[in-house]
């Protein structure tokens, strides 16, 4: 059967304390609306509507990529409202699912076990029960334990208030029978709003049977209304994902001090401390160490490489059996081939590291092509940028480069060439020679060394 589902996303978030929409905070650098459509999106035969309000110009633009039907709430007069925006793009034949835009870890597993509930006459909807139900809805059952309605906190009596079993919101139903319902709405309440969950009691008083299913924990199904619940199920999300990685075989320090914003593919035996953050998709190989406050993205990482603390590496390619570290940064455009060692304080950005070659110390390395068993010693940088345009500096196999140099680009070092330190080489150098660039070392007598005048 046809599946229609309708993302609630309306909301403002006043308790955000934030002009961004709330649906567009982020879990793992994903906005939470992102979370809960990549979800639905899994389900077979499934059109996807998102009723947006507050901030709609921005979360279209924001999540423009999304293949969705936007729908717009001009006033929000309540969830059963926001609802009623689709009521005439919904199919009689479809199940319709009701979902809301801040509730980010629902699992497909609770939603396809929900819809297999459906018949001609059952409404299915998911509840949790909790130690504290404050704030949702109170699932209201008759003495034989049939769901007779759900009543809203603000509504509440006291001995209702009483029951832990709280409404998440998430339901499914038939398409026709949902569009009757919405028509009959009524906004008698406390709020004066057109409350969803009254239909609950329409379905009831046409002989349908209300069947609950749960998540398999109430973290699921938790929407996020300030930063403190926001940073509560940032957490949760990452130990989840700490938890399939280690499944995989990979060791993680302390998995409560782990990030993974977005995808990582890994082999054996990965070792990783904490304080490391993975953003984008990422490859790591077997053997792989990663030290300590690292942050990694969109990286290919070969096999036996060691990471230590500290370093950033972004758009970037590491090969086998390499070392880096601590402290250095591959920029984007930055492959390094097998057996490379980039050491403290190294910067390297769009550049090639051939095999077995080192930059070991405080150097900057860009726009650059560096062969096979190249020593760059501390210190060295390659001038690419005269201000207005980029440009490259080749280092053949072999060569050897004296600490504190200056490579003026456009150049080409030959194989096997030694440049002496302290040298700005602006010119080609030769093969198996050495090339270098000192002005003459002069001791100036008669020369003091400046003494500290006493304050008056």
């Amino acid at each position: 059967m046809n599946l229609t589902t309708i993302i609630l996303a309306a909301g403002k978030g006043t308790r955000m304390r934030s002009k961004l929409p709330k649906v567009l905070h982020k879990i793992a650098h994903k906005p939470l609306l992102q979370h809960v459509h990549d979800t639905a999106v899994q389900l077979e035969n499934n059109e996807i509507h998102i009723v947006i309000g507050h901030g709609s110009d921005l979360v279209k633009q924001t999540l423009e990529n999304l293949q969705v039907n936007w729908v717009e709430q001009t006033e929000q007069l309540g969830t059963g409202h926001a609802v009623q925006q689709v009521s005439n793009q919904i199919s009689n034949d479809t199940i319709a699912l009701i979902l809301y835009g801040d509730v980010p870890l629902l699992k497909i597993e609770t939603l396809q076990n929900l819809i297999s509930k459906i018949t001609e006459k059952t409404l299915a909807l998911l509840t949790v029960n909790l130690a504290d139900p404050m704030g949702y809805g109170r699932i209201v059952r008759d003495d034989s334990g049939n769901v007779l309605r759900i009543i809203e906190e603000k509504d509440a009596t006291e001995v209702e208030k009483q029951i832990t079993e709280g409404n998440t919101g998430i339901l499914a139903v038939q398409g026709k029978s949902l569009k009757k319902w919405l028509s009959q709405l009524r906004n008698n309440n406390t709020q004066g709003e057109y409350y969803l969950t009254d239909i609950i009691a329409l379905a009831v008083s046409d002989g349908f049977e209300i069947i609950t299913s749960s998540p398999q924990n109430e973290d699921e199904v938790l929407g996020v209304n300030d930063k403190l619940q926001l940073a509560h199920l940032e957490r949760v999300y990452q130990l989840q994902q700490a938890e399939i990685l280690m499944r995989q075989g990979v060791t993680l320090s302390d998995p409560n001090r782990f990030d993974l914003r977005g995808t990582l593919e890994v082999g054996q035996d990965v070792e990783i401390d904490v304080n490391v953050i993975f953003e984008g998709k990422n490859q790591v190989g077997n053997n792989v160490k990663i030290g300590s406050n690292c942050s990694i993205k969109n990286a290919t990482i070969g096999d036996d490489v060691i990471i230590l603390p500290n370093c950033v590496i972004e758009n970037a390619q590491v090969g086998a059996n390499s070392r880096i570290g601590p402290f250095a940064r591959l920029r984007p455009e930055t492959v390094l081939a097998t057996d490379t060692h980039i050491g403290n304080f190294v910067e390297i950005k769009k550049s090639v590291i051939g095999q077995g070659s080192k930059v070991n110390h405080l150097s900057y390395i860009g726009d650059s092509l560096v062969g096979k068993k190249v020593n760059i010693g501390a210190g060295t940088i390659t001038c690419n940028y005269d201000g207005v345009n980029k440009f490259q500096t080749i280092i053949e196999d072999g060569a050897f480069i004296g600490s504190d140099t200056q490579l003026v680009a456009p150049v080409t070092i030959g194989k096997n060439a030694t440049i002496g330190a302290g040298s700005t080489i602006t010119k080609d150098t030769p093969d198996d020679k050495l090339t270098l660039s000192r002005s003459k070392q002069l001791s100036v007598s008669g020369w003091q060394r400046p003494v500290k005048k006493e304050k008056l």
